[in-house]
């Protein structure tokens, strides 16, 4: 219970001011723990980080898969996979994932990120190898690069207002840089 609250804290001040804000005296503030008690759940931050990944990641990729399979054509899986990961922008979840990999981590945190990205970059591999495209593979991680980079979009507070930087990804995926 203590740990999902600690969790639950530490969602709250990643959305709120990033990596900087996660510290454990502010753990301890937004739980009502002694701070000696959150080094009873966590040995650091980074262990702190590398649980809300396991955690919140699997959640996040499910929701982008079921959004694909909801969909009935090649096109519609990968239009379904921009979509739902960028209408996820305003999850605290997703908040969280995004002040963390901004972050410096260890080793350890980092790799985890990487291997929960690459697991959601296989889900559209295989809509990218139904269309016949030569590198599904490669195409996977720079169709990822547009949703990333519309998602710091949207977190920066752009100009342009969400839907419309969610409309210009969804037709960057599906077109290319023809429009």
């Amino acid at each position: 219970m203590q740990r999902g609250a600690l969790l639950d804290a530490a969602r709250s001040l990643l959305s709120e001011g990033g990596t900087e804000a996660l510290t454990f005296p502010a753990l301890a503030e937004r739980t009502g723990l002694a701070r000696s008690s959150v080094y009873e759940y966590f040995r650091s931050r980074a262990a702190v980080v590398e649980e809300l990944c396991a955690v919140d990641f699997p959640v996040w990729a499910a929701e982008v898969e079921a959004a694909m399979q909801g969909a009935d054509t090649p096109e519609a899986k990968i239009e379904a996979y921009v979509r739902r990961q960028l209408a996820l922008v305003g999850d605290r979840r997703h908040r969280a994932v995004v002040a963390i990999s901004a972050g410096e981590l260890d080793a350890g945190a980092r790799e985890k990120i990487r291997a929960a990205h690459g697991g959601l970059i296989a889900m559209v591999v295989e809509a990218l190898v139904a269309l016949g495209h030569a590198q599904p593979r490669l195409a996977a991680m720079l169709l990822q690069g547009v949703v990333d980079a519309a998602v710091r979009r949207i977190e920066l507070g752009a100009a342009e207002e969400p839907d419309s930087i969610i409309e210009a990804a969804v037709s960057m995926a599906l077109r290319g840089v023809r429009g």
